[in-house]
């Protein structure tokens, strides 16, 4: 059983720490397109000038509705209260949109948390990323996550569902199984271990085309 256990802390570690890396990579990623965007802002306005000054409208049209797609891409409006929250969802937010996922969020965060930022970083991390996953199954048209966390009394509450192209999943052991198959499955394991570290509380739940995660942790 040792072996075992040192066989899975191993695997769980190896997860963590790809996933920090990985959030890195999401807001470098953000981070390098407001970059580009704030350096070619000029060559916007030039462009946009010349459309102007020639009368022609339907280019300009044209040129403002690509330029405000691209904007959606690097939009970082989020603000929680909470500078690590503010990394981990804006950086989500980004890449969910690059994948054309919808993403309706709203989040009000204390600037000071009990909750570690690493164990925060693992929960919510993981909690989009398998919103992320699922939603690729579907058309474009019916991707969707929605976010939602607040303080509860004394209690840090976050909810995320997605939408997903599954019908409604049943429990094993009380338990939502993994449908990435073998070797997978760590994510869900490692939430459950920090929540339960923390003394908090968790609930699934899944319906035809939806799963919705709820999490409450005392702060």
């Amino acid at each position: 059983m040792r072996l075992l256990d040192k066989l899975i802390d191993k695997r769980i570690a190896q997860y963590q720490s790809g996933l920090l890396t990985a959030h890195y990579e999401e807001m470098e990623n953000m981070y390098s397109q407001v970059r580009g965007w704030r350096h070619d802002y000029r060559n916007h306005i030039q462009v946009l000038g010349s459309y102007a000054q020639a009368g022609d409208l339907e280019s300009l049209k044209a040129y403002l509705k690509e330029l405000r797609a691209d904007l959606e891409l690097v939009d970082t409006v989020l603000k929680t209260g909470n500078k690590m929250t503010d990394v981990i969802l804006n950086g989500k937010i980004s890449l969910a949109k690059s994948r054309d996922i919808t993403v309706r969020a709203d989040a009000h965060v204390p600037v000071s948390l009990t909750t570690s930022e690493i164990d925060l970083c693992i929960i919510m991390g993981n909690l989009f990323d398998n919103a992320i996953e699922a939603c690729m199954a579907l058309p474009k048209e019916e991707r969707l996550i929605r976010v939602y966390m607040d303080m509860k009394n004394t209690q840090l509450y976050m909810s995320f569902t997605n939408t997903t192209a599954q019908k409604k999943q049943k429990k094993e052991a009380g338990r939502f199984r993994t449908t990435k198959g073998t070797g997978h499955g760590y994510g869900l394991v490692r939430i459950d271990t920090i929540v339960e570290r923390c003394h908090g509380y968790i609930s699934r739940n899944s319906e035809d085309g939806a799963f919705t995660t709820e999490i409450l942790l005392p702060q």
